[in-house]
């Protein structure tokens, strides 16, 4: 059943908590409320932070966003550069830093007494990390999915075994851009819209790769490779982080997945039956073990 937000509204009633805005008895006590008490409403109802993967956006999270809405939590979905909304060219865009902009000017804006659980799913691990090393003060918990977790970023040609798909089984799967000439390495790359479903969203609903083949945009592969972190390992350790794994994933394996958990051990693990994109197969799933590891994230600092 869908309610008029369109989202499916029948998810465990355990999960509904109550929007804290209609909870407000007025601005009179907002502004009597003692910084303590504002601390522990944030923490009872955190603000969740999402972060897509190469060639995606925002609207990725659109099932994950409607339904942390609906219960009340605060939730903000980010177009990395040349991505989703943002028009930037792809093909301009060949640093990390550069790609990874918006999440750095976001984290920056938050008000220091702001700690955010920040989620990335694949390629957007990456962007995760990165502001764990620059604002790990405003970040309560980060979140893997089926993401590119290296602490450094690609230093060595393990972590680019690990954290880089390999589609060598499937064939010719990406189109290519040359941004800086032919005779350069391509800058950006896409998965072909005849691999997408097979590769990407194989458990997914029809409606939902079909949204994609629309949505997906060329993302800027030479940006990725540029991926390296500094490492002040006093605080990034200070963040609390969680791998979600994907048991039946074609573009960072399992194995991939295990690998790069075995190397920067997370907080804890968790699997879920899905494909790539669980915020497409296994919303509900998804969205119960965010609130889970949200409800239990207060011990990691």
């Amino acid at each position: 059943m869908q309610n008029h937000q369109g989202c499916v509204s029948e998810f465990p009633k355990q999960l509904i908590l109550p929007c804290p805005a209609k909870q407000k008895a007025g601005m009179e006590e907002e502004v009597l409320m003692s910084m303590t008490e504002k601390e522990t409403a944030a923490m009872n109802n955190p603000h969740f932070v999402l972060v897509h993967g190469l060639g995606g956006g925002a609207w990725c999270w659109y099932k994950i966003k409607c339904l942390m809405e609906i219960s009340g939590y605060k939730v903000s979905c980010i177009d990395l550069k040349g991505a989703g909304t943002d028009r930037s060219d792809a093909n301009s865009i060949v640093s990390f830093d550069d790609y990874n902009k918006p999440l750095m000017d976001f984290m920056s804006a938050l008000p220091h007494t702001e700690q955010v659980i920040l989620v990335g799913h694949s390629a957007g691990g990456l962007s995760v990390t990165q502001a764990t090393h620059k604002f790990a003060n405003k970040i309560r918990l980060a979140v893997y999915v089926a993401a590119t977790m290296l602490k450094s970023g690609f230093l060595t040609d393990q972590d680019t075994k690990d954290g880089v798909p390999d589609f060598s089984q499937f064939g010719d799967v990406y189109e290519l851009g040359f941004g800086l000439g032919a005779e350069h390495p391509p800058t950006t790359a896409m998965v072909k819209k005849e691999f997408q479903r097979k590769i990407i969203y194989q458990m997914s609903p029809q409606e939902d790769s079909t949204l994609a083949a629309l949505l997906l945009r060329p993302g800027p592969t030479l940006a990725l490779q540029s991926a390296r972190f500094k490492e002040d390992g006093e605080m990034v350790e200070k963040v609390g982080r969680i791998y979600i794994k994907t048991m039946h994933d074609n573009v960072i394996k399992p194995e991939q997945q295990e690998a790069m958990i075995k190397k920067w051990p997370p907080s804890q693990v968790h699997v879920l039956d899905s494909d790539h994109s669980p915020f497409f197969s296994a919303p509900f799933s998804l969205f119960g073990l965010l609130l889970k590891v949200a409800a239990t994230s207060a011990g990691y600092k």
